[in-house]
């Protein structure tokens, strides 16, 4: 499956963080920016792969309602919020998760280490499922009550640097009408293709393929040329070949350039084979339980 045929024409983007929140290492585009909103992907298996990712936001910036009522998710212009030169790519989308996170057994969501570093900032923790763009120009300012979830539990974590950086969360319940994604028992060689799929900048989900594995030697960890930004931390990344989950986004390049002449700044742009490249933590450095969930 090559994920660069899957996706329509479009867009590109960095998060803000939650206060107290360990600094999302941040991320870059190489060479063009292969970001795509949730309506431009056409592949019923990466829909389904998207479903199944969720926001990490600050518990109190969602607002909750009661069963079968809406749940407000408090954003701020993502342009305005980090001085954007009106030319980037989604600036006028609202942001607000400060990572990403994968479904992988029904009530338990793979993250990276450094997103939630203790039990306290799981607990302060909402994961929301569903914070996408069905449409061109549609507000992603809420969800069905029924789509947001707590910490009951941190199963597990590690965080080296550099090094395997990830995070087992246990949720309050098992998640509804999503199918935990599968994942690699197999290492992805140099050149192997990838696509990302989470929420860069905090926006609503974006899909990023075009992408392949640049050095696979590094221990716990391979360096990738995704196009990602600081709310992809925690982000699923796939065997472009498999569709299978390979590993969690967790460090990169610097996101943005300041421009001098617009006074405002614009994304980091390397060639595919430049810059530092994105570290994405080997899915066999997840300590998984044995015998699964």
């Amino acid at each position: 499956m090559n994920i660069s045929l899957l996706l329509l024409p479009a867009l590109a983007a960095w998060a803000p963080l939650r206060a107290g929140a360990a600094a999302a290492p941040p991320k870059v585009v190489y060479g063009a920016d292969d970001r795509r909103d949730l309506y431009q992907v056409a592949d019923p298996g990466l829909l389904k792969s998207a479903g199944s990712t969720a926001a990490l936001f600050e518990r109190s910036r969602v607002q909750a309602g009661g069963a079968g009522q809406r749940a407000l998710l408090v954003l701020r212009p993502y342009g305005k919020e980090f001085n954007l030169c009106r030319r980037e790519p989604f600036f006028e989308q609202g942001t607000g998760a400060f990572c990403t996170g994968a479904l992988v057994a029904p009530d338990v969501v793979l993250t990276a280490g450094h997103c939630v570093r203790e039990l306290y900032d799981c607990r302060q923790t909402a994961f929301v499922f569903g914070f996408a763009l069905g449409a061109a120009g549609q507000a992603a300012d809420s969800v069905p009550m029924e789509d947001v979830y707590y910490c009951r539990e941190l199963l597990d974590r590690e965080e080296q640097k550099p090094g395997a950086d990830w995070a087992l969360v246990r949720l309050d319940r098992p998640v509804a009408g999503r199918a935990p994604l599968a994942v690699s028992r197999t290492e992805p060689a140099a050149g192997a293709p990838l696509f990302v799929i989470g929420h860069p900048s905090g926006l609503p989900t974006k899909v990023a393929g075009g992408a392949n594995v640049r050095d696979a030697s590094p221990p716990g960890y391979f360096v990738a040329n995704l196009d990602t930004y600081g709310g992809n931390s925690g982000s699923p990344v796939f065997n472009g070949e498999t569709g299978l989950i390979a590993g969690v986004l967790v460090r990169g390049e610097k996101d943005y350039a300041f421009d001098e002449d617009e006074n405002c700044r614009v994304s980091n742009i390397c060639a595919d084979d430049g810059c530092r490249g994105e570290d994405v933590t080997r899915i066999s450095s997840v300590r998984f339980p044995h015998g699964g969930f």
